[in-house]
């Protein structure tokens, strides 16, 4: 998704930019500061820089890391891919997650250089096309999905309660057959185990629900999601959607939402019709896409690597609340 209205192809020809989101294990990302001289001076973005014709987007991004910062590449995992119009130059910035690296991080070129928290961001300003990258670093690597008709409500709830004081920070109750009452009321203690652990608590579904018992946010069926002319009021927060195929991955991204879930990766009970997608076809769907997707279908925590190296921001369970 571009962030401004796309450029022309012939007017303004797209420049390919590679940019690094170095993290450290403590979840610190770091900034570097535009030095005097160059276009957007004292503002702070990703490290990185242009493609040379004829190079891989990797080696791309070892180069720039390399004569930026004077570190080596070891482990980097694609992630987002969007593009952005200046008034000097339209950019496709493919943005990659490196957690491995040697060397120790240096500023070569002169630039200024600030570890940062993603929930809180220190230096200012920021390049405009990387408000969305900042916002998608605050979304958590595991989004839970509850079953609590199927294993119980006091079962339910005290999995998530025991979930959230392992580090859950992100759930959709998903509950298709449950009573309205019931559901209210469960929606509501929910809400409350989760407020002390910050995690956000998104309603599958039922907007009015969420609006009326002020979750964290939504989660769009596919559904939904194919009958929107536009994304739900900015007042419900968070906004997901569930995807399954091409068509609808692109519904999501013309709406303008927050993140986007992919499945079924692997055979799954909760959508038994459905063929599994399988890592290579996942990949390829969501390969140079413009939102967080998390992979969905079969998947427990060990599949969150295998998931990150396939694009992904991370991994989606229903039966991860355990």
């Amino acid at each position: 998704m571009s962030d401004v209205a796309a450029p022309s192809a012939v007017s303004i020809p797209i420049v390919e930019v590679v940019a690094a989101v170095i993290l450290r294990p403590d979840g610190q990302f770091l900034l570097t500061q535009r030095p005097s001289g160059k276009v957007y001076a004292g503002y702070w973005e990703f490290p990185g820089g242009k493609v040379e014709p004829d190079e891989s987007l990797l080696h791309s991004l070892e180069r720039e890391l390399w004569e930026e910062l004077g570190i080596h590449v070891v482990h980097a995992q694609p992630w987002i891919t969007r593009i952005f119009t200046y008034v000097h130059a339209a950019v496709r910035l493919h943005f990659f997650r490196v957690v491995e690296w040697q060397g120790e991080v240096l500023p070569r070129e002169e630039q200024g250089l600030s570890w940062q928290w993603p929930h809180q961001v220190a230096v200012a300003p920021v390049l405009p096309a990387n408000g969305p990258i900042l916002q998608s670093l605050l979304l958590p690597p595991v989004y839970a999905i509850t079953r609590a008709a199927e294993i119980g409500v006091e079962v339910a709830l005290q999995q998530i309660e025991g979930a959230l004081q392992n580090g859950l920070r992100l759930l959709q109750i998903r509950e298709k057959h449950m009573p309205p009452d019931v559901l209210h009321d469960f929606t509501k203690t929910v809400l409350k185990l989760a407020q002390p652990h910050q995690a956000k608590v998104l309603i599958n579904g039922d907007l009015e629900l969420a609006r009326k018992i002020g979750a964290d946010g939504v989660h769009l069926t596919s559904a939904q999601l194919m009958t929107l002319s536009s994304r739900p009021d900015p007042g419900y927060g968070l906004c997901g959607a569930s995807c399954h195929n091409a068509e609808e991955l692109f519904a999501a991204e013309q709406l303008g939402i927050d993140f986007a879930v992919l499945g079924p990766v692997q055979p799954t009970l909760s959508h038994p019709g459905l063929s599994p997608l399988g890592w290579r076809r996942f990949a390829s769907l969501i390969r140079g896409y413009p939102l967080p997707i998390y992979a969905l279908g079969g998947l427990h925590r060990e599949d969150l690597p295998i998931a990150q190296e396939m694009g992904a921001h991370g991994i989606s369970m229903m039966r991860g609340i355990e």
